[in-house]
């Protein structure tokens, strides 16, 4: 705020027009909307392609994020004999996933595009099954997260040759290398879970009744 001199005139209060005062509840029209790309990067690929593969790429930045927020659910709500074990799993792939999500969106932005950010964008966009607010069974919160990885990894696959075939090598090994890999992996994890063996216990083989 100007202040008056003895004269009667305003004066600023720091040097230059310059205040410490913060400049509070600013607001200017978007710099660059969603669903465009900038056009001036000197990536040598084409503005379709770039179109084409951001938007790709925020579907599965959407369900990469879902996936990430799942884990977290099931970290916070998981019961019964393998709490341990699975609260510390869901939180170690829940903080891969979030390295994941960094690494889709840094490449959308790196492509010239805006990456989804806020959750209800998210919620708008993900192709994967809201789970329900309350605890579930381990069981039923493994095969979410496992039918959440499906959708992801499928994705990912179709992705993946849809770039080779544009040419855009950096979305292609990113899916693969970052991306795909990582969820095969947390598959395998989870999947272990769900076989049906004794736990302290070994089945005998029944004998083969003659006739």
């Amino acid at each position: 705020m100007a202040k008056k001199d003895r004269n009667g005139k305003e004066t600023t209060t720091e040097r230059g027009g310059l205040s410490a005062q913060p400049r509070l509840h600013q607001s200017a029209p978007e710099i660059q909307a969603y669903g465009t790309v900038s056009h001036m990067l000197p990536l040598d690929l084409e503005e379709p392609v770039r179109l084409e593969m951001t938007e790709q790429l925020n579907l599965l930045l959407a369900d990469t994020m879902t996936l990430r927020d799942l884990y977290k659910k099931s970290h916070w709500q998981v019961a019964g004999p393998t709490f341990y074990q699975l609260h510390l799993l869901f939180d170690k792939h829940y903080g891969e996933q979030s390295e994941i999500v960094d690494t889709i969106a840094e490449r959308i932005q790196l492509l010239g595009g805006v990456s989804i950010a806020m959750a209800a964008d998210v919620a708008e966009t993900t192709r994967i099954q809201r789970p329900p607010r309350g605890r579930e069974e381990v069981p039923v919160q493994i095969s979410r997260l496992l039918d959440a990885h499906q959708i992801i990894v499928s994705h990912c696959r179709e992705l993946a040759e849809r770039a080779d075939k544009l040419g855009d090598a950096g979305t292609n090994d990113l899916v693969v290398s970052d991306v795909l890999r990582a969820n095969e992996l947390q598959i395998w994890f989870l999947s272990e879970h769900l076989v049906d063996v004794p736990l302290v216990h070994a089945e005998q083989p029944r004998l083969r009744t003659a006739g």
